[in-house]
C-alpha cells in the first residue's frame, strides 16, 4: 500500500521560492570587483533570477545545456546559481585558478554555450577564447558603465545588467524531473585532465538538508554566513543553497580574500559563521593578531579542503572564542562527507583529548555511509587503529564522471576516495594520508599527515609538508619541507628535536628542508606531486 503523500520533485528553484516567500527581507551583502559594497534582499535575488532565466531562454539555452561561470562569490554569481539550474540548464562553475590549457579543455569538454565572467577574469577570458572550439557568448558580469572596451573575442560580448534589463520577471520555474542535472564541477586534477562531476537537483537538495543540520554546518535564520570557500568550486560547500533553505543573511567577499579585507567585512556585517581552507585563515589570524583585535560576532568557522592544524584550532578557540568545525569532503561528494561535531560524552573530556578529536575529519552526516577496506577489499574494524582505503556511498556521491568513457570508479557500489583513513568506535574518521602519499619505510607505514600536524605545532612553522623520499636502506623515509614564520631563525635540529616524544622514533623525519613557499593548486591545496618530483631523491643525493 502506498503512503498518501504528495509527490513533489526536489528542485533547486524551490530553495529560492522558499527564501523569497519566507525570508524576502533578509539581506545579501557583496563586496564587488569594483571595490564597493552592494546590498539587496532575497526578494531582489529571486526577481532578478527570474529575469535572468528569461534572458537565458532568449539566448537559446535549452534544458541540459551547460552555462559556464568564471566568477567570485557575489550576488550576480548567486543569481546564476538559481537562474541556470532552475530553468533546467546546467550551471558549470569554472575554476579561474586552473591553468589556461586546463580551462580551455574543460570548457570544450563540457561544451559550455555561454560563459559569464567577473571583470577580474577578462585577461583569462581573452587567453582562453582563441583556444576553445566554438565561438561563445561571453557575458561580462557588470553594468554598462564598467564594460571593458570591446576586446577581440571570437564570439559575442554582452553586458550582464543590460541582459537582465532586457527581460521581465514573469517566469515560472519548470517542474523538472528531480534527477535532471543541475550543476557541474570539475575536480582540480593534480594528475591528468580534470574530471567533471554532474550533480542533480535531487542530490543537491538532499545535500543541502544534510549539510544544514545542527551537527553538520549548523546553519539557521539567525546566522550571518560568509563563504570564503569559492562558489566556483564544489558549490561553496553548499552554503549558497543552505542560506536560502534556512534564511540566513549572506555576506560575499568578492575577490578580496586577504586577512585585512576579510576581517573588516566580518566585523562590519557581524558575521557569525565563515568557511574556508586553512591557508585563508592563516592570513586572517595573522592580521587579527597583529592588530590585537578580536571577533565581536563570529563564533564558528568551518575548516576544510586540507587538514586543520591543531595550532590553528587552538588559536581560534582559546584566543578568540571561535569554535572550529573540521569538515571533509570531495568534489565527487557534492562535497560534504563528514563534519567533526562532538558527541555529548566528549564535552567532559580534558582539553587535549578534545583537541585530538577535533584534529579528525569527523563523523558522517546522514546520507553518507563510509567504510575502510584493506588491500584485499575486506572491511576493517572501527577501532581507531586499523587504517585502510576510505570508501563512501550515498545519494550525493557520484557514480562516474561526466562525458567519460572509462569504467565506473565504483567498487562494489562504493566510491573509492583515494584517502587512507582510520575510523574510531564513535564513527569519527581521520585521514592519515592520500593513498598516493603514504610513506612505506622498511615495510612499515608512516602517516605524512601526522608528521605535518606535529611540525605545525611548532610556533615558528608557518606551513609543513611531509613527503616520501627514496632511501638507500629503508626504501622510503619521511622528508619534512617547511615554510618558516616571517623573521624566524628556526634550524632543522631544533625542529627535529621537537618530534621527540610526539611520534614513534622511527617516524621522525631524517631531514628538514626549508623552502620559501609551497606550490598551491587551484583550490588552495598543496601540490605534493610537485614537491615529490623536486625532492624525491634527496636522501639518495645526500
Amino acid at each position: 500500500m502506498h503512503g498518501l503523500m504528495m509527490q513533489q520533485p526536489l528542485l533547486v528553484a524551490s530553495l529560492l521560492t522558499h527564501a523569497e516567500r519566507h525570508h524576502g527581507e533578509q539581506e545579501i551583502v557583496s563586496r564587488r570587483v569594483e571595490g564597493d559594497i552592494h546590498r539587496y534582499r532575497y526578494r531582489d535575488l529571486a526577481q532578478r533570477a527570474r529575469r535572468l532565466a528569461n534572458a537565458l531562454a532568449g539566448l537559446g539555452i535549452g534544458e541540459g545545456e551547460r552555462v559556464g561561470t568564471l566568477a567570485w562569490n557575489g550576488y550576480r554569481h548567486m543569481e546564476l546559481y538559481f537562474a541556470v539550474s532552475g530553468s533546467g540548464a546546467v550551471l558549470h562553475t569554472l575554476n579561474p585558478r586552473l591553468h589556461v590549457d586546463q580551462l580551455a579543455y574543460i570548457i570544450d569538454h563540457a561544451d559550455d554555450r555561454v560563459i559569464f565572467f567577473d571583470l577580474t577574469f577578462l585577461p583569462l577570458i581573452e587567453s582562453v577564447a582563441p583556444r576553445i572550439r566554438s565561438p561563445k557568448v561571453f557575458v561580462a558580469m557588470t553594468d554598462r558603465a564598467n564594460m571593458p572596451a570591446t576586446p577581440d573575442l571570437p564570439g559575442m560580448l554582452m553586458c550582464y545588467e543590460d541582459l537582465i534589463d532586457g527581460h521581465g520577471d514573469d517566469f515560472t520555474w519548470p517542474l523538472l524531473d528531480e534527477n535532471t542535472a543541475s550543476s557541474l564541477c570539475y575536480t582540480s586534477g593534480t594528475t591528468g585532465n580534470p574530471k567533471g562531476v554532474l550533480y542533480s537537483h535531487r542530490s543537491t537538495i538532499l545535500h543541502t538538508y544534510a549539510a544544514a543540520l545542527p551537527d553538520s554546518l549548523n546553519c539557521s535564520a539567525r546566522d550571518v554566513i560568509l563563504p570564503v570557500v569559492p562558489m566556483f568550486h564544489v558549490n561553496a560547500w553548499g552554503l549558497p543553497y543552505i542560506a536560502c533553505m534556512v534564511g540566513a543573511k549572506l555576506v560575499f567577499p568578492g575577490p578580496a580574500l586577504d586577512g585585512k579585507s576579510l576581517y573588516e567585512l566580518i566585523e562590519a556585517e557581524q558575521v557569525t559563521l565563515s568557511a574556508g581552507v586553512p591557508t585563508v585563515w592563516q592570513g586572517l589570524l595573522r592580521h587579527v593578531a597583529e592588530r590585537g583585535s578580536t571577533f565581536t560576532a563570529m563564533r564558528r568557522t568551518i575548516v576544510g579542503g586540507a587538514p586543520c592544524p591543531t595550532a590553528m584550532t587552538t588559536e581560534f578557540q582559546e584566543r578568540y572564542h571561535v569554535d572550529v568545525l573540521h569538515a571533509w569532503g570531495m568534489t565527487e561528494l557534492s562535497p560534504v562527507g563528514t563534519v567533526c561535531s562532538f558527541k555529548g560524552h566528549h564535552l567532559s573530556l580534558p582539553t587535549q583529548q578534545r583537541y585530538a578529536i577535533q584534529a579528525k575529519q569527523g563523523r558522517a552526516v546522514f546520507g553518507i555511509d563510509m567504510r575502510i577496506v584493506g588491500p584485499d577489499g575486506e572491511a576493517l574494524p572501527w577501532d581507531g587503529r586499523a587504517a585502510g582505503d576510505l570508501q563512501v556511498r550515498g545519494p550525493w556521491v557520484t557514480t562516474g564522471y561526466f562525458g567519460c568513457d572509462e569504467a565506473s570508479p565504483l567498487s562494489d557500489g562504493w566510491f573509492p576516495t583515494g584517502d587512507v583513513a582510520k575510523i574510531d568506535a564513535d564513527g569519527f574518521m581521520q585521514i592519515t594520508d592520500r593513498s598516493k602519499d603514504v610513506i612505506k619505510s622498511g615495510g612499515e607505514w608512516i602517516s605524512s599527515i601526522d608528521i605535518e600536524n606535529v611540525a605545525s605545532l611548532h610556533p615558528e612553522v608557518a606551513s609543513a609538508v611531509c613527503i616520501a623520499a627514496r632511501h638507500p636502506k629503508w626504501d622510503e623515509r619521511p622528508l619534512l619541507l617547511i615554510v618558516k614564520q616571517p623573521g624566524s631563525a628556526l634550524e632543522s635540529a631544533e625542529l627535529l628535536d621537537f618530534f621527540d616524544g610526539r611520534v614513534a622514533k622511527w617516524w621522525k623525519p631524517d631531514a628538514v628542508v626549508f623552502i620559501e613557499a609551497l606550490p598551491l593548486g587551484a583550490t588552495g591545496k598543496v601540490l605534493k606531486n610537485q614537491l615529490r618530483d623536486r625532492f624525491k631523491d634527496y636522501y639518495l643525493m645526500a
